[in-house]
């Protein structure tokens, strides 16, 4: 059976963001969609769907190292952008600039049925506990009763997520041990031994630290 996996990546950020464990943010989401392959399956496809927040120089640098690691693992990554508008308060008048994500939700469930089209998955993984994608995974599992949609939460995002997991076959947590379990190593080499990235600082895990067992 043939395992598509499609990762909503800002969802998966925040949710990890908020675990106050910034050494998770370097993981290995391919080593993580493996995981969570059953005997018999094959993990054909992993698929990452973000933006870059251009305007923040710190988070725009380690988010474009991150996703270097990600296409040398070979995740196919869909990058899309940010709008910029003016906001302001109706009491005080202040004024501001406000960004907001743009087309990452459609890249996603596009690409997600494009694929079930073209048959190019039996299972689908999605990590993700975004309601938005609700739509997507109704439309597969009618067009194509025979392929199944399985979703993989965010850690702590399970109860945030019944609408998508009723839309689809089953789902399931990831939990922070199993992130730990799969993370980059520090330093991302390609094919021929050349470093590709390397791990920012900031996400290095803390001193003594191992993975769980």
């Amino acid at each position: 059976m043939r395992v598509a996996c499609y990762v909503d990546g800002f969802n998966l950020y925040h949710a990890v963001n908020e675990l106050a464990k910034p050494h998770l943010k370097w993981v290995d989401i391919h080593a993580v969609a493996a995981s969570l392959c059953r005997p018999g399956e094959t993990l054909v496809k992993v698929a990452y769907f973000s933006a870059y927040a251009t305007w923040l120089p710190g988070s725009y640098a380690r988010h474009r190292e991150y996703v270097a690691a990600l296409r040398n693992s070979g995740v196919e990554c869909h990058i899309a952008r940010f709008s910029e508008k003016e906001a302001s308060c109706k009491h005080c008048g202040s004024r501001w600039k406000q960004h907001e994500e743009k087309e990452t939700d459609v890249h996603f469930s596009l690409t997600l049925l494009e694929d079930a089209f073209d048959n190019a998955f039996d299972r689908a993984i999605l990590i993700s506990a975004d309601s938005d994608h609700v739509p997507a995974v109704r439309r597969v599992r009618t067009r194509f009763p025979g392929k199944q949609v399985f979703i993989a939460t965010p850690p702590d995002r399970f109860g945030k997520a019944r609408d998508l997991i009723s839309a689809a076959n089953s789902g399931t947590a990831i939990t922070a041990g199993r992130l730990a379990r799969n993370l980059f190593p520090a330093t991302i080499l390609d094919a021929h031994g050349v470093t590709v990235t390397t791990r920012p600082p900031s996400y290095d895990p803390p001193p003594g630290w191992a993975p769980p067992p």
